[in-house]
């Protein structure tokens, strides 16, 4: 299995490094310069790109990492992605320095957004965050809901590498959604330590997000009962969702 580390990037990216000896992938790389001060570095070899969906800060710096490496550029087809080499839609296995990688599509956030799955692991790009997910630029409710199933279907022992540090500014959402949630108020002391002490939330354990994300949470009693205080016509699944995430974008 390849190692892993980020590179800050912009205010609150993180840009995934895999590496396996001198071979290196990253995960959206939105801004180039970081990532080839950090290649430079590190004397390392960058032989791929994997892309989660066209936003600019998550492909931005493409073009000048390829005109330097000519790495393979895995990206969503359906997408306006530069430099994509293999499209992808979702589905496909592909090899990440000698190690079987898994793409499943997780539209919502863009209409094909992608995350890569590795045995223990998912980079989930914007769909997933810390207590939160992404907003529906492109997708639907039904699509997002669909997508944040296919991610709590894996064990929860996954460590969750999403693309941004939003966890302490999702947690009082969470907290307000969910006010007797115990495991909410323990998360919040737990990463307002870490922030303090300059650490990143992320990599995300996805046990904890289903125990304490709303938007993984929408048959939950006291979720349920949010989401129809906020406009929800039925408890549907669904519908429960788009109630919260509207709460959500206001709050």
């Amino acid at each position: 299995m390849f190692e892993i580390s980020f590179i800050p990037a912009f205010k609150d990216n993180y840009i995934w490094l895999l590496t396996r000896g001198k071979r290196a992938f990253v995960v959206d790389p939105g801004d180039a310069a970081p990532v080839i001060d950090r290649l430079v570095a590190d004397d390392l070899r960058l032989e791929g790109i994997l892309v989660t969906h066209h936003h600019a800060d998550h492909q931005g710096g493409i073009a000048a990492l390829a005109a330097r490496w000519h790495p393979v550029v895995y990206a969503p087809g359906n997408e306006s992605i530069t430099g994509c080499t293999h499209p992808l839609s979702g589905g496909e296995s592909i090899d990440v320095l000698g190690q079987a990688v898994d793409v499943i599509a997780v539209s919502g956030h863009t209409r094909s957004h992608l995350a890569y799955v590795a045995p223990g692991l998912v980079f989930c790009g914007d769909t997933l965050f810390g207590a939160g997910c992404g907003r529906l630029f492109e997708g639907t409710p039904a699509q997002m809901t669909a997508s944040l199933d296919r991610l709590a279907a894996l064990p929860d022992e996954t460590r969750v590498y999403c693309a941004h540090e939003y966890t302490a500014m999702n947690l009082p959402f969470a907290l307000a959604v969910e006010p007797d949630n115990a495991a909410i108020r323990e998360r919040m002391a737990k990463v307002s330590a870490l922030r303090a002490a300059g650490l990143p939330t992320v990599p995300l354990h996805l046990g904890e997000e289903k125990a304490t994300n709303p938007f993984l949470r929408c048959t939950e009693p006291a979720v349920v009962a949010a989401g129809l205080q906020h406009a929800a016509v039925n408890r549907e699944k669904v519908e429960i969702f788009a109630a919260i995430r509207r709460w959500r974008n206001d709050f």
